[in-house]
């Protein structure tokens, strides 16, 4: 659960205190059902946006903010964790999304942990309660992630031919558009982007698209 910090935190004396901010007032209920089964675990307020979020954290000083992403209207929780994390409250991000874009967002943005709804419960309190630490928790798919992309950055780069390839491909074009374009046959077209598959680490156009532009490989 935990691969920065294999071993579980010690729960302290006093209670974990916990602001909520997700947009749906029955998922909100849901977790403060969830959370009041754990003795030292106190939920002290409930946000349902990320202004909201932020002003609250701001008056309660909370141990940790179990953040969703995805929050309607107003600020998302990306840019609420960009405001919390700063303030030295610890942010938990609980969500549905996984995307390597979410992820980087949220993290680069100062969030402590990154945790999916799907997980169990046990595995919920035992990252809120290393969050409160200031230790790192992430999702085992999460976590995955974070280390695809670490090993992508060492990926060979592209040549340029290819990343002209790549750059036709971000416009729309099929192989026989690209080749005319490029004065190429579209079997070279094909050959390169096997190759561009291959660097990148996916296996179709959209996905060698939206790691360029992730990785800010096309000009």
């Amino acid at each position: 659960m935990n691969p920065a910090n294999p071993v579980s935190p010690v729960r302290s004396a006093s209670p974990v205190r916990i602001l909520l901010c997700d947009d749906h007032v029955v998922v909100r209920a849901g977790l403060l059902a969830l959370l009041g089964s754990e003795p030292d675990i106190e939920v002290v307020g409930e946000a349902g946006s990320g202004e909201e979020a932020v002003a609250m954290a701001a008056k309660l000083t909370p141990d940790v903010v179990l953040m969703d992403l995805q929050l309607g209207t107003g600020i998302d929780g990306v840019e609420a964790t960009r405001r919390i994390a700063p303030t030295g409250v610890h942010v938990l991000v609980l969500t549905t999304y996984d995307t390597d874009a979410d992820i980087t967002r949220a993290i680069e943005a100062g969030a402590t942990g990154y945790l999916l709804k799907a997980e169990r419960p046990e595995e919920l309190f035992t990252a809120i309660r290393s969050a409160a630490q200031g230790r790192t928790t992430l999702s085992p798919p999460v976590a995955s992630r974070v280390m695809d992309r670490m090993r992508g950055a060492a990926r060979p780069a592209l040549t340029e031919r290819e990343t002209d390839i790549l750059g036709q491909l971000a416009h729309g074009l099929g192989n026989r558009e690209i080749a005319r374009a490029l004065f190429i046959s579209e079997a070279t077209v094909k050959t390169h982007l096997g190759r561009i598959y291959a660097k990148l680490g996916v296996d179709t156009r959209s996905g060698a698209v939206a790691v360029a532009k992730e990785q800010r490989l096309l000009p």
